[in-house]
């Protein structure tokens, strides 16, 4: 399998009342495009840190990240800002929906500052609501939906611009079983017939277990991986 990330030597520090915190501590990690990765570890150990060196929200103290060719480790924090527009979907736990905005205007958000025409944004709007089976419900506030339907949202709008990456931070925290299920399911789909690159941490076992990798964080460092049970079998257990 291509990779579409490639960690080398990654090192994440900052100082706290005179004390050096080094939450990721020379890790090396690949990736494959299309890969539905998931990362695990108790709190402190660095899965955060790393999703978002991944992301480009942050940047490593020493190291190369490499994610489809450039290494954004060395890029500016205004080209950051702009790889991070073109290149990377961000999901939330809570979402992060504005409440006054119906879920078309949700999605359409990140639309907003690029080129694309009305017409052009409503059809990636609607395509990328319809991907997630939320088309019906395009008119709807977030207060009008479920939990479950307020995270397909929030799915829509992190691949409306047809990202490659998409990195999903506790996706399925603050859902009840049937509707993390359902979010599982999607984001598998997205990789697997969408070709996706995802890369969730989770504290949840069965979250997990629907990727098709999962990686295990301890002080900053990878002690543990493997792959997982058939997606089939999950599914069916």
């Amino acid at each position: 399998m291509e990779s579409l990330i490639q960690i080398k030597g990654a090192t994440k520090s900052f100082h706290k009342n005179k004390e050096t915190i080094t939450p990721l501590d020379q890790l090396s990690l690949e990736v494959g495009r299309g890969e539905f990765l998931s990362l695990m570890g108790p709190s402190g150990s660095g899965k955060t840190t790393l999703l978002n060196l991944i992301a480009g929200i942050d940047s490593p103290t020493a190291g190369e990240i490499w994610v489809d060719n450039v290494d954004i480790a060395k890029l500016s924090r205004a080209q950051l800002t702009r790889w991070r527009s073109e290149h990377v979907g961000y999901i939330f736990q809570l979402y992060h929906l504005v409440p006054i905005l119906s879920a078309y205007e949700n999605v359409e958000l990140p639309l907003l500052l690029g080129k694309w025409s009305k017409a052009e944004r409503r059809a990636k709007v609607m395509a990328a609501l319809e991907l997630v089976g939320l088309s019906d419900r395009a008119q709807h506030r977030p207060s009008e939906l479920s939990g479950g339907q307020e995270q397909r949202v929030a799915i829509a709008r992190a691949i409306v611009h047809d990202p490659e990456l998409l990195v999903a931070d506790e996706p399925t925290g603050d859902l009840d079983r049937e509707s993390a299920d359902s979010i599982l399911k999607l984001l598998a789909e997205l990789a697997e017939q969408h070709g996706k690159t995802i890369v969730m941490v989770t504290h949840d076992p069965k979250a997990a277990a629907a990727a098709h990798r999962a990686l295990q964080l301890e002080k900053g460092q990878l002690v543990d991986q493997g792959h997982l049970l058939d997606h089939i079998e999950v599914r069916q257990g």
